[in-house]
């Protein structure tokens, strides 16, 4: 009988894919934001129509948040939740046949229009709460209550993807309807928590080995939680309100408190790592979005809705995911701690793609070109993650000499 992580990993014959979640999630979930993407492009230069029951920007939109960072999400919490249970983590068929109901729910939406009402939805929110049941189990057994925020928070986007999908069916147009800004929230809302304990801790252990005097504050402190009250309050009317005047002057503030906190975590002393750097850079991208958002509600005549939710949507969720898939990679496969070129490349195509988006947003006039460009930025990115650490996802972790 498996008694350790190691023990279980090795019992399984199959695939080295299915030896740890963070594998088939985070290497599908990348293929999956760089193909969503060709797809999105060649819909947008009409030379493809998806047999789906979605328009095909709430698909995009869709295919985003629900679709990859579900995919993102599930392979930071069979990693993570295991260490914080210090129980096994889910390996073999029960991993694949979770990675499978994602597939599936891929594939479902994007041919909706061929299947009777509602089954193609239904197949798509059965990841959501087949991945919170297993989570809500490993919780439960391990008594790890500490981390039942995290589990409220996964059922807040399944919600909200309910919600989407209900919206859609009553002919709404769910890109900018409750369900999406609802799953924005609660992706904001675990980065600024999950990203409030991962960032100032791996900052402060390397600026540590570098004998730095100034060193960050500890997670989660007094003025954290003051910050993550209000981030929910201001969110909560950005979900129900997003026009109301109140709602920009609630964003722009939260959007203050969150960059005062991102300064406390001492992110300019680690310039030169950027394994940590772009942590920082993936989180600053939640006060930027915050900001942006808020002025865009205040002064709608300077960004366009759909560009600020970018900030947000492209910028935090994009970047950090990749900055956690890239660490988390290389730490749980027995690599160095170190970003090669080719990682440096990923990250500054990223970027780019982010900073075009939100320019079309700015500039209409040239807001095609700019689209493009961003597209092949990301569809680069995430592809070139797919290519590089996919080899690293895909073989066994080497044994200790």
């Amino acid at each position: 009988m498996a008694k350790t992580t190691s023990d279980k990993m090795r019992a399984w014959t199959g695939p080295a894919l299915f030896t740890y979640g963070f594998r088939p999630f985070f290497l599908f979930g990348a293929v999956w934001a760089a193909l969503a993407m060709i797809l999105w492009i060649a819909q947008l230069a009409d030379a493809l129509e998806l047999p789906s029951s979605l328009d095909s920007v709430s698909w995009h939109a869709h295919e985003f948040l629900f679709g990859y960072l579900s995919a993102v999400i599930a392979g930071f919490l069979l990693t993570a939740v295991p260490n914080w249970t210090g129980r096994m983590p889910v390996v073999g068929w029960g991993l694949a046949v979770l990675f499978a109901i994602w597939l599936a729910g891929r594939v479902a939406l994007a041919t909706s229009a061929w299947w009777p009402g509602g089954v193609a939805e239904g197949v798509d929110l059965a990841f959501s709460i087949v991945l919170g049941g297993v989570i809500l189990r490993e919780i439960l057994a391990g008594k790890n209550w500490r981390n039942l925020v995290v589990l409220v928070l996964l059922a807040v986007f399944t919600v909200a993807n309910l919600t989407f999908h209900i919206e859609a069916a009553q002919g709404a147009y769910a890109a900018q309807g409750y369900g999406l800004r609802l799953g924005v929230a609660a992706v904001v809302l675990m980065i600024a928590l999950i990203g409030g304990r991962i960032v100032p801790s791996f900052t402060r252990n390397w600026l540590a080995k570098q004998q730095a005097v100034r060193l960050p504050v500890p997670p989660m402190q007094q003025f954290d939680k003051a910050v993550m009250v209000a981030t929910t309050a201001a969110l909560a009317l950005w979900v129900g309100v997003p026009a109301h005047p109140l709602t920009g002057v609630t964003l722009v503030l939260v959007g203050a408190l969150h960059l005062i906190r991102l300064i406390r975590w001492e992110g300019a002393q680690a310039l030169r790592e950027p394994l940590l750097w772009v942590l920082h850079l993936g989180y600053a991208f939640i006060p930027l979005g915050a900001l942006v958002e808020g002025v865009s509600i205040l002064r709608p005549e300077w960004l366009t809705v759909t560009g600020a939710q970018h900030v947000w949507m492209a910028g935090a969720f994009g970047l950090m995911t990749v900055a956690v898939m890239t660490r988390a990679t290389l730490g749980h496969t027995g690599q160095d701690l170190r970003a090669d070129t080719a990682t440096l490349a990923i990250y500054l195509g990223l970027i780019g793609a982010v900073a075009l988006r939100v320019a079309a947003a700015v500039w209409p006039e040239a807001a095609s070109l700019l689209y493009n460009i961003s597209g092949l930025l990301w569809i680069g990115a995430f592809g070139g993650f797919a290519l590089i650490y996919g080899r690293l996802l895909l073989r066994p972790k080497p044994a200790k000499a």
